[in-house]
């Protein structure tokens, strides 16, 4: 065993030994961490500060500061349910209901009724949920699709060998055994090889580009470039594309919803699939300010 796998173990050791804590007692600690963040070393306050002031050139000047002090609490509750989920099985996530999808339907019938189905979500919400997305249906007259093996996961590497593979293991949380990971720079190749099998293909397409460019043109009142990849693929191969919304109810609970774009992508070129999921999101943005990654550093020149 090498230096960077005995890292491994002892980190991921420690957080599954944390995450059987209560709920509560991470969120206690997330708002420490939010403080901190905030307050003290001012984790990227600049960028966030003016991510939010661009986007929403409307907003008072107390009211930016009031989204940025409500952005920072959200991103401690962020990591405090992403350290508990990654040590939490199928009963403990599905009997917090800290997520719901109010329309598993419109996934199902997407699935039903088009060879392979693409899903755009963004970094809305907590997406380190996802992994979970098989306990969140309270519905007893809507069955999932298939088992979780149809589902595939699109992911850029962490430059980090050893987060990445401490993430990894995390984000999976209940699935220990999941294999549905894909890099982005595989994806391509995987898709059109298993063009024969059906699969629900999730991208988190809303960050900066690390892949060939497109201007997206206006988006949250600032010009925009985004990546073609997924709604390109979806194009070739005729597939359904759905956006996720994941709205913050409340502290330790939200709704995704599953927002038809098209049934089939071959008849919408990608940038027309780009040009509407950006409308989606900027919906979603504007529903609920605080509830984006804004510490990202979304707009560089």
């Amino acid at each position: 065993m090498n230096l960077t796998e005995i890292k491994i173990k002892i980190i991921s050791g420690t957080l599954r030994l944390v995450s059987r804590l209560p709920l509560k007692f991470h969120y206690f600690c997330g708002d420490v961490v939010s403080w901190f963040m905030k307050s003290v070393v001012h984790y990227r306050r600049d960028v966030v500060m003016a991510n939010i002031s661009r986007s929403f050139p409307e907003m008072q000047y107390a009211d930016v500061r009031k989204t940025v002090s409500a952005f920072y609490r959200h991103l401690g509750e962020i990591m405090a349910e992403a350290i508990w989920f990654g040590g939490s099985d199928y009963r403990r996530i599905h009997k917090s209901e800290i997520c719901r999808i109010t329309n598993l339907s419109a996934l199902v019938d997407a699935y039903n009724s088009s060879p392979s189905i693409t899903v755009l979500g963004s970094h809305c919400g907590n997406w380190e949920l996802i992994g979970g997305i098989w306990t969140y249906n309270y519905d007893e007259s809507v069955s999932y699709p298939d088992t979780e093996d149809c589902v595939k996961v699109v992911y850029k590497r962490l430059r980090n060998p050893v987060w990445d593979a401490v993430m990894m293991k995390n984000r999976r949380g209940p699935l220990k055994d999941f294999k549905g990971e894909i890099e982005t720079n595989a994806i391509l190749r995987y898709a059109l090889k298993h063009r024969d099998r059906k699969f629900i293909y999730i991208y988190f397409t809303d960050q900066y580009p690390y892949v060939t460019k497109h201007d997206v043109g206006t988006f949250l009142n600032q010009q925009t470039k985004g990546m073609l990849g997924g709604a390109a693929l979806a194009h070739k191969l005729g597939m359904s594309v759905l956006y996720l919304k994941m709205k913050h109810v409340s502290r330790g609970h939200y709704e995704m919803t599953f927002i038809p774009i098209c049934n089939n992508a071959s008849e919408m070129t990608p940038e027309q699939i780009s040009a509407r999921y950006f409308e989606l999101l900027e919906e979603e943005i504007r529903e609920t300010p605080y509830n984006w990654l804004w510490s990202h550093k979304r707009w560089k020149q």
